[in-house]
């Protein structure tokens, strides 16, 4: 079943097919038809049903009657599927459109990275293909706001292999606030989606921050409901801290020497309703023992 990761990958480029061939180009090196006309082509390759032969993404650079290039996406967070498709794929691709063909494999972890990097032994005579393969090292880590708001997917792909560093976040954070991209809504729901729960966490503390207000209504939604659920468990807290201390005021005005566990067990409480029935017993009761005691004898 792909993964939140996967489909957030796929969707960026299914949303601005461009940034495939920015991929390609721009942080991989390979020569691509210098064309303006990209968009996407129909990424199932024969007429019967069949998940097998559905790509992630397929793009094609040039006027439809008569494309350039083609440039097939594939989002890979493990080795499940088997090199030799990727060959079919182009092969697919190749007779469909007529144009030479670029497999690009996105790999989040070095490993299946490696796996997919190695060229394709298809068992034809001629025929060993080798898909251009983006590493977690080819992404760059984005800690300058201005980089970050001219390449928002790549840096919401930087979050997700280099979110650990503070900066890459905060960059990240920053573009969003001051961009105007039409696009830009959609990019802390990517880079949250592709992050790691660590990451997540992070994000979550910088995006409710002052410094990085939060814009977007899925983030506002999302993060916005947790500022709230922090808010109100801070409020419950400072509450029960209150009546705690309300309950030890009352003891020692009426002359109790509270032991350190008494006073353990009564600034540990967050139940208000249990501290508030230890404050009504603390104005009358006879002995430390009696604030605990039920009048039916039941320590509560």
């Amino acid at each position: 079943m792909p993964s939140p990761q996967h489909d957030a990958l796929v969707q960026m480029i299914t949303d601005r097919p461009q940034l495939a061939v920015e991929i390609l180009r721009d942080l991989m090196g390979v020569d691509l038809p210098a064309t303006s006309l990209v968009r996407l082509e129909d990424k199932t390759f024969n007429t019967r049903t069949s998940d097998d032969f559905d790509a992630d993404v397929v793009v094609a650079l040039g006027p439809p009657q008569s494309p350039a290039h083609a440039i097939i996406v594939e989002v890979q967070n493990d080795k499940s599927k088997p090199p030799r498709q990727l060959a079919r794929y182009a092969a697919a691709v190749w007779l469909m459109l007529g144009c030479n063909v670029t497999v690009l494999v996105i790999c989040p972890t070095r490993s299946v990275a490696t796996h997919y990097a190695e060229p394709i032994d298809t068992g034809l005579s001629g025929y060993r293909p080798q898909a251009c393969v983006l590493r977690p090292d080819d992404i760059p880590a984005i800690t300058d706001p201005q980089e970050a708001a001219a390449h928002l997917e790549l840096s919401a792909m930087s979050i997700m292999i280099h979110g650990r560093d503070r900066k890459v976040v905060e960059a990240f954070a920053t573009a969003l606030a001051d961009t105007r991209d039409e696009h830009a809504p959609k990019y802390t729901e990517y880079a949250y989606s592709m992050a790691a729960p660590e990451i997540r966490r992070l994000m979550e503390e910088i995006m409710t921050s002052t410094h990085w207000p939060v814009h977007t209504p899925w983030a506002r939604e999302h993060f916005g409901r947790g500022l709230k659920e922090g808010r109100a468990e801070g409020e419950a807290k400072g509450k029960a801290e209150g009546e705690a201390q309300s309950v030890l005021l009352v003891l020692a005005a009426r002359g109790f020497d509270v032991p350190d566990d008494t006073r353990a067990r009564i600034t540990s409480c967050t139940d208000l309703a249990q501290l508030e029935t230890w404050l009504t017993r603390a104005a009358t009761a006879q002995t430390l023992d009696g604030l605990f005691t039920e009048a039916g004898g039941q320590n509560r």
